[in-house]
């Protein structure tokens, strides 16, 4: 992680320019509320379009074309970012394999930029809205597992957490250091 910048903001990730945003998706790809939405709005209909190929190619997946833990790259098309990674969160249910699978979000959509010669990702807040991870939980996977992936993917050299609200803003200027 020696290259590497972590970096955190408060705003609207739709509106980054850098190399990929992530997507806080759902297993069907097929687009919903929250960041989804926002993220589907801004990119135009071609992105659902690529969105419904990708979840056409990969029926029978266990969980769905994108079950929880995993993640697929596609383009940005009206977006200011040249990709969107989607990952699909976990919902919480107290105890289960939740923190496994977010930190899966994180590492999968890591890999997937750097395979794809990316060298800044943008993260939203995955799984605190209508998944109800609890949110300080959520941060510690999310920073946790964005450091020791950085080990792994050298080639990425700015990771930037996206908080749309004041209470992730403040609770992961807590774990972000500068």
């Amino acid at each position: 992680m020696d290259n590497a910048k972590l970096e955190l903001i408060r705003g609207d990730i739709t509106r980054l320019n850098v190399d990929a945003i992530v997507n806080a998706a759902n297993s069907s790809l097929a687009g919903g509320g929250g960041v989804d939405g926002a993220i589907h709005r801004a990119a135009g209909p071609e992105l659902l379009a690529e969105c419904i190929q990708i979840a056409q190619s990969r029926r029978g997946v266990p969980g769905g074309p994108c079950p929880a833990g995993d993640a697929v790259i596609t383009a940005a098309y009206r977006l200011p970012c040249r990709h969107v990674i989607h990952t699909v969160g976990p919902v919480w249910h107290e105890g289960g394999r939740e923190a496994e699978l977010l930190a899966s979000c994180y590492r999968k959509s890591l890999l997937l930029a750097a395979g794809a010669g990316l060298e800044s990702v943008a993260f939203p807040n995955i799984s605190t809205g209508v998944y109800g991870y609890p949110k300080d939980l959520a941060a510690e996977v999310a920073v946790g597992t964005v450091r020791k992936t950085l080990d792994e993917t050298p080639g990425i050299k700015r990771v930037i957490f996206v908080c749309f609200d004041g209470e992730n803003y403040a609770i992961y200027s807590r774990l972000v250091r500068y």
